[in-house]
This record gives C-alpha cells, structure tokens and sequence, in this order.
C-alpha cells in the first residue's frame, strides 16, 4: 500500500497520471529527451504510474520507416536509455518491438512497463487496425499475451489503442485475471465528433469490466493528421473523473483511493466473463512491481472535464496542424496568395493564429478581371491580421501568354484553358517567391473544390500544404463567422464573408455558374465520399428536402465531376483531416477506371 502525508494524516491513494505529449515520427533522439523530460514531470508530481501515447518513441504513424532495421534498433536502444532513468516510478511507453525467427524478424507495435532501470514485461498490440488512415497490419505481427502488473497489489491491464475497440479484447481477459486499473495508449487522430465516441467507448468498456480506465492519447501535427489528446480517466461505474485539455502537451493526474480499488476487485469475481472466448484473445501472464511509500507527494488539482464546441475543435485542429507542419518540416515563414475571397481568408487567419503575423506574408495578385471590392477586401484582411501584402498585378504576363498561344489558340473560342492561364500565372509566381526566399506556400483550396475538380492544376493547387482541403465550402463560412466571434474585433472583413464566391477569371464569374449551390453540393459530397452511398439512395435523400434537394441529373453530375478529378487529387498537397473520409490516406481509389455508377 501507498501512504500519501502531504496533508493532515495518511490516504491511501495510488496517483495515475498520462503524458499527452506531441512526437515527431523518425525523431527518435528528440522524443526520447521528451518523454524523460515528462517521467520528471510526474516524478516531481509524485505519481506511482505514468503512460505515454502508442509509438511514442518513434512517432506515429512510423510508416515505411519501420521496414529499415537501423530504424528499429535506434528505437530500442533510446527505450534502454529511458529505462535507465526511471527510478520509484512505473512507466509505460510505447516502442517497436521485434524478434527473429526462421521465417525472419517480425515487429509488434509494443508497450514496455518500466520500472528501476529495466523493463519489466511488454505488451504486444494484439487487434491492429488496417481502414482508413491505418494500415498496422503491412508492418505488424500481432500480439498473443495480456500481462497484468501487480503494483503493490494493484493490478494493471496494459494494452493499446484499437484493443479497446473490440466488444471482446485484451481488456476483458485482463480484467478477468484481475486488472482493477486499465491503461490504454493511443495514438488517436483527430475527426470532427470522434473525442466523443472515445468517451463513450471508454466509459462502456469500465463499466462493463468495473475497472478504471487511463486513456492516453498523444498531441501534435504529422503530415495529414492531426492528434488531439483528450486523455481521461474513467471510473469503474463509467463515469468520467477528468481529461487532459485537447490539443496542447499537458500531464493528467488523478489520484485513485486504494480502498475503492480494493472494493472493486470483490465486485468483479462476480462478473461472469465467456472464458472459452477469452483464451482466444490472448493468454494473461502476472507480473510484480514493489514501489516503495511515498511521502510528502504534492498535492494535486481536483480533476475536471475540459469540453470544446465542434468549431472550436475543428479550428484548433487547423492551427494545431499548420503548426506543427511547418515546424517538423523546418519552415519559418509561409506565402499566401490573397485574392480577397472567403477561403484564402480563412487560411490567413489560421496561419496567424498558428505562426505568428510577422511569419505570413500575403500576395495580391489582381487579373483584369478582378473586382475592385476583392483587391480592397485583400487589403482590409492583411491590415487587420497585421501581416505584410505585397501587390503583383499578373495583367503584363497574361498578355505573353496570350500572344504566344495566340497562333496555337487561332479560331478558337476562349474558354476554361484562357480563364486557367490566369490561375497559373498565379501558381508560378507563388512558387517562384517561396523559392526564392525560403518559404513555404499554403493553397487555400476547400473541399468543395477538391472534390469537384474546381481548381486549376498547377495553378491555385500548387503549394506545399493545403490547410483547408478537408473542409467543405459551408464549414468554410461557419468557422469564419467563429473565428471573427472569438475577437472583439473580428479579423475577416464582412464584405469578405458576404459577397458571393467567385473564381473572378472571367467577367461578372460566379461559383454557382459552374456548381451547384454549396449547400446543396456539400451534402452531395458528405453522401458519395464519406457515407459511400450509391447516386440512387443519395437522390432518395434530396428528395425529401423537397426543393433544396438536388434531383438525380444533378446529383449524377456532381458524382461525375467527383469521379473525374481523381487525377487532381494525386497530385494535390497534403492538408488537416478533419472529415471521417479525406481525400489522401483515407480514399484510395483509381484513377483509370471503367467502374460507372
């Protein structure tokens, strides 16, 4: 047992604590030196236990990576050197594990308990997921043991991530062995609405066991992905104790009464769990951990349950990502192209909120076409943002490329490619000025048009990171009108937010010319790409919104349009996922295809 005497007589308390901390995947030496940095944290904090995130030492998701054998051996030597440094504390981090046989060396996504010097046992992920963003099983093996750690007679569940998913896991066998306190590392991405299925997910799986369950998550950007933390501890009645504030670095610590614990494990040999089922999940093995009494321990925070609206996840989720891409790639500074529209706006501010305003330059770019209300909307937004325009009319170059293609084009009528040349006039020039000081272009695509194929290859598409591209048009205007409610002066001009959308590459050019209204082509999209449903039951639906709904021609164009881009979208930088399906990892389809809907 525990003794705690930082206050007027003894408790009988065991203080748990998860580091939600912000990796990079492949920096090794530089996560290693994070995770000692945060055992000191919650040493100094007098936790008995403290969990990292899946994969903390290489980063997730480690990818290809993995498959270099120098790869994995680094990994394993920094979880020595850790080792080396916990003293009275258990930890539990996550690493790649491997062994060898005839058949060659196989690797396991692996969690190691780390107690005086060494490790104690590990934990092998046993359900590894392959959908969506995740594919474990290309890199690894799956685990077959369920270690318990008996820590002063407490006992412990370790296991990882998607092994919580499943209605029958690692969980459930050890908990049937014993466990009172599950720790589950993760390394869970952000999706708009996913922190609150965790919740749920976690809360069900405590209750249904009469265990507390640690949840881990980790924090940060990586390429496409953005983590959100959201670490918690639940009860064994499946209520929520506390989480860990989303999206920053912080360590979560609750102190759990011993007494209770023990109450907890006479109510569990009541529990009738399906034991032929469970030797199927994994065998469980025991292991004993002796802390020494602690006196003295600081005392702690009362917990407290941080909530975020949905807007204010998914923006934080855009700065966090934008953040965090620059930084892991070496960049300082970003170029935007501000063309005085609603989407290049947006991914100003967001870049300002993640940089700083004296990192972000933006780069006026007026055609003849240009509307004097957009070049002096671009003018307003850089001024309130505080960041640096610079003015480049394109109208010399749109004349050279007028009259060298002048003979080629001779007796044809003007159409989409003279309106495109405008755009990658643009994209050259965006290019040229990030390559010439060093900088790193941001696109300012949305979803809408990604999905469509509205956007000109090689024009406003090219850039290195594309902020917005999981973000559907309407969402577009909704965390702008968020955004301007956070400030007492809002940073995007109305005149931006109320003018109807327009590409402005031809006279009196609107979106709606071209596209559906967005409402309409929003709902569309979420239908085909997310939810996969067929153009029949997607017009099915339409219907029933009477005359906001898009009819079958309609809905049979926009699936088209969808189907046709796919090349574009190959070739389209990366950017935040915020959806449950985006376009890169999570959809993968070909690009030559016969398949007709």
């Amino acid at each position: 047992m525990i003794t705690d005497k930082s206050s007027s007589g003894p408790h009988s308390t065991f203080r748990v604590s998860a580091a939600q901390i912000n990796t990079t995947v492949g920096d090794i030496d530089g996560n290693t030196k994070l995770i000692e940095k945060w055992i000191r944290r919650a040493k100094d904090q007098g936790a008995n236990l403290v969990a990292f995130p899946e994969l903390a030492i290489t980063g997730y998701p480690p990818e290809d990576l993995v498959l270099y054998d120098n790869f994995i051996t680094e990994n394993q030597d920094a979880l020595k050197r850790i080792a080396s440094s916990v003293k009275d504390i258990v930890v539990i981090v996550g690493f790649v594990d491997s062994d060898t046989d005839e058949s060659g060396t196989k690797l396991y996504n692996s969690a190691a308990i780390l107690h005086k010097g060494s490790t104690i046992t590990t934990y092998r992920k046993i359900h590894l997921p392959n959908y969506g963003v995740f594919d474990e099983r290309r890199y690894f093996q799956s685990g077959s043991h369920c270690p318990v750690v008996s820590v002063n007679g407490i006992k412990l569940g370790i296991n990882i991530c998607e092994d919580i998913w499943e209605e029958l896991g690692p969980a459930e066998v050890q908990s049937a062995n014993g466990a009172q306190i599950l720790v589950n590392l993760n390394s869970s991405p952000y999706e708009s609405e996913k922190h609150n299925r965790r919740i749920d997910l976690v809360s069900n799986l405590s209750r249904r066991n009469r265990v507390y369950t640690l949840y881990t998550n980790q924090v940060g950007g990586q390429d496409e992905l953005v983590f959100d933390g959201g670490s918690m501890l639940v009860g064994p009645d499946g209520k929520l104790i506390g989480t860990a504030t989303r999206f920053i670095e912080t360590l979560l610590i609750v102190d759990i009464n011993v007494d209770d614990l023990s109450k907890q494990s006479r109510e569990n040999q009541s529990i009738a769990w399906p034991q032929r089922k469970l030797e199927k999940v994994g065998r469980p093995t025991e292991f004993k951990v002796t802390l020494k009494q602690t006196y003295k321990r600081p005392k702690i925070d009362k917990p407290s349950i941080q909530k975020l609206s949905r807007l204010e996840a998914i923006y934080s989720a855009l700065v966090v990502g934008t953040h965090d891409y620059l930084k892991k790639t070496g960049f300082n500074k970003v170029v935007i192209a501000i063309s005085g529209g609603v989407d290049s706006a947006l991914v100003a501010t967001i870049a300002v909120d993640a940089i700083g305003s004296e990192n972000v330059i933006g780069i006026s770019m007026p055609s003849r076409y240009s509307s004097d209300g957009s070049i002096s909307d671009a003018r307003d937004l850089c001024a309130q943002l505080g960041i640096d325009l610079w003015n480049i009319p394109i109208e010399s170059g749109h004349l050279a490329f007028e009259d060298m293609l002048s003979k080629t084009f001779e007796g044809t009528e003007p159409g989409i490619s003279e309106e495109n040349i405008q755009s990658r006039i643009r994209g050259n020039l965006m290019m040229s000025i990030a390559n010439k000081f060093g900088w790193l272009v941001l696109t300012t695509g949305n979803k809408s048009e990604i999905a469509t194929g509205y956007a000109t290859l090689y024009g406003d598409m090219a850039g290195a990171y594309a902020v917005i591209k999981d973000v559907p048009k309407t969402m577009v205007y909704d965390l702008c009108h968020h955004r301007n409610e956070k400030n007492s002066v809002a940073p995007i001009p109305s005149t931006i937010i109320e003018k109807p959308p327009s590409a402005e590459l031809r006279p009196g050019q609107l979106d709606e010319d071209s596209l559906p209204p967005y409402e309409q082509l929003d709902r569309v999209i979420h239908s085909y790409i997310e939810l996969r449903l067929s153009p029949e039951l997607i017009a099915q639906n339409e219907q029933q919104l009477g005359e906001k709904g898009a009819n079958q021609t309609e809905v049979n164009r926009i699936i088209r349009m969808i189907d046709i881009n796919e090349y574009k979208r190959r070739q389209a930088p990366p950017g935040v996922k915020i959806t449950g399906l985006a376009f890169g990892k999570d959809r993968r389809l070909p690009i030559a295809s016969g398949w007709k809907h």
